[in-house]
C-alpha cells in the first residue's frame, strides 16, 4: 500500500520514530482490530487505534449510551443518549479518523457467531465487563490463533496483558480456570470506578496492539500488568503458560466453544426471569411505608456514601457488612423487607437472615433504582 500526502502528514509524529517509519506504519494501516465492548475500556482503545492509523476497527456491543456511562466512556457525548454505542462510537472514530473502516455488530458476542466475528480480524482486544464474554473471547482467540489483547477494572483498580498461546504466551484460562462464583465480584454498576481508570488500562491494551502490529519491543505477553490508582503503583507478575490448561495444555480437552452462561454459573433465561419467592416489588415497599399498621420493618444495606447520594425518608440505614454484627437489633419474627441499589446486595442480606433464623426478610427486587423509575421520580439514580 502506499500512503497520501495527507496521511503522511497526518503520521509524520510515526515516521520519523524509527522504530516504526514508513513500512512501519504502513503495517499500522494494513491492521484490523475487533474491540469486544464500546464502553469504559472500548473508548480510549478504539479512539487511539484510529487516530494511530489502524485501517479495520470492528465494534461489537448491543448496549445504547446511558448517563451513567458519560463519566469514563469519553467516545460517547451527552447527545448521545439513548443511542446505540456502536454507532456513537462509529461517528467519533471517523470524526477522527476518516479513513478507518468501522464494522459494527449490534449484538453480544456469542458461542454461535464468535468464530466466524473473529476470523476477519488480526487482533482482538477484549473490552468486555463480564465473565461469560470473557471467557468466549478468550477461547475463540486461542482457537483462531489470534493475540487478545486483554483488560479489566474495577473502583481504583486495573490490571491488562496480552494472551497468545500461538506466540508462546498464556491463555486467561492459565491465569484464571474457573471464574467466580455468580454475584461475587460485584460489577462496576455496584462497586464503582474511577472515570480516568479506563482511559489509563485502555491506553495500555492499545499500545500492545500497536507493538504486536508493528512486531516491535517487549509485549505483555507472559506478564500481567496489575495498576493501582490510589497508590499511583504499576506491579509485573510473570505468567506462565499452565500445561494442564484444558484449553492451550499439552492435551486439551476443550476443542470448540461452549456454553458461557452455563460455564459461569448463570441461570437459564427461564429461571432468571421466574418469580423469586424472596423478592417483593417496590409497590410492596411502598404500601409497607404508607401503612405502619401492616407491621412491616424495612432497611437499607447500601454504603453511607451511597445513603447520603439517594435514600427513602424513614428506612434506616444497616450496611451489608455490617449485618453479621446487628442482625440481633432486628426482631425475627417481623416481616422485613431489605433494599439496595439493584437488588443484588439484598438479596444476599435476606440469605444471610434466613440463615440466622430470620423466617420473614423479602428482598425488594430493582432496589432504590426501581423505586425512582416506578415510585418516586425525585429519588436521583446513580
Amino acid at each position: 500500500m502506499q500512503l497520501s500526502n495527507d496521511e503522511i502528514r497526518r503520521y509524520s509524529r510515526h515516521l520519523i520514530l524509527p522504530e516504526v517509519g514508513l513500512a512501519g506504519q504502513k503495517k499500522i494501516c494494513s491492521t484490523s482490530v475487533l474491540c469486544i465492548g464500546a464502553g469504559g475500556l472500548g473508548s480510549p482503545i478504539a479512539m487511539y487505534l484510529a487516530a494511530a492509523g489502524i485501517g479495520k476497527i470492528g465494534l461489537v456491543d448491543f448496549d445504547v449510551v446511558d448517563y451513567t456511562n458519560l463519566q469514563r466512556q469519553i467516545i460517547h457525548g451527552t447527545e448521545d443518549v439513548g443511542r446505540l454505542k456502536t454507532e456513537s462510537a462509529k461517528e467519533t472514530i471517523n470524526s477522527i479518523n476518516p479513513s478507518c473502516e468501522v464494522v459494527i455488530y449490534n449484538s453480544r458476542m456469542t458461542s454461535e457467531n464468535a468464530l466466524e466475528i473473529i476470523a476477519q480480524y488480526d487482533i482482538v482486544v477484549d473490552g468486555t465487563d463480564n465473565f461469560p464474554t470473557r471467557y468466549l473471547t478468550n477461547d475463540a482467540c486461542v482457537l483462531l490463533k489470534k493475540a487478545n489483547a486483554y483488560g479489566s477494572i474495577f473502583r481504583f483498580e486495573g490490571q491488562a496483558s496480552v494472551f497468545a498461546p500461538h506466540l508462546g504466551g498464556p491463555c486467561y484460562r492459565c491465569l484464571y480456570p474457573e471464574p467466580p462464583p455468580p454475584g461475587m465480584v460485584p460489577s462496576c454498576a455496584e462497586g464503582g470506578v474511577l472515570g480516568v481508570l479506563p482511559g489509563i488500562i485502555g491506553c495500555i491494551q492499545a499500545t500492545e496492539i500497536l507493538k504486536l502490529a508493528l512486531g516491535k519491543g517487549s509485549s505483555l505477553i507472559g506478564r500481567l500488568l496489575l495498576f493501582n490508582a490510589l497508590d499511583m503503583k504499576f506491579r509485573e507478575l510473570k505468567l506462565r503458560r499452565d500445561p494442564e490448561c484444558p484449553l492451550c495444555g499439552e492435551n486439551p480437552t476443550i476443542t470448540k466453544l461452549i456454553d458461557y452462561e452455563q460455564f459461569c454459573g448463570i441461570p437459564a433465561e427461564p429461571a432468571a426471569t421466574a418469580p423469586n419467592p424472596d423478592e417483593v416489588s417496590v409497590q410492596e415497599m411502598k404500601r409497607a411505608l404508607d401503612d405502619p399498621k401492616l407491621g412491616i420493618k424495612v432497611i437499607d444495606v447500601r454504603e453511607p456514601d451511597e445513603y447520603q447520594i439517594a435514600h427513602i425518608g424513614g428506612v434506616p440505614l444497616m450496611p451489608l457488612n455490617t449485618l453479621p454484627q446487628r442482625f440481633t437489633e432486628l426482631d425475627p419474627n417481623q416481616m422485613i423487607y431489605v433494599h439496595c441499589k439493584s437488588g443484588l446486595r439484598s438479596l444476599k442480606a435476606v440469605k444471610f437472615l434466613k440463615e440466622q433464623g430470620f423466617k420473614h426478610a423479602k428482598s425488594v427486587k430493582g432496589g432504590i433504582s426501581a423505586w425512582s423509575d416506578e415510585v418516586d421520580h425525585n429519588v436521583p439514580k446513580y
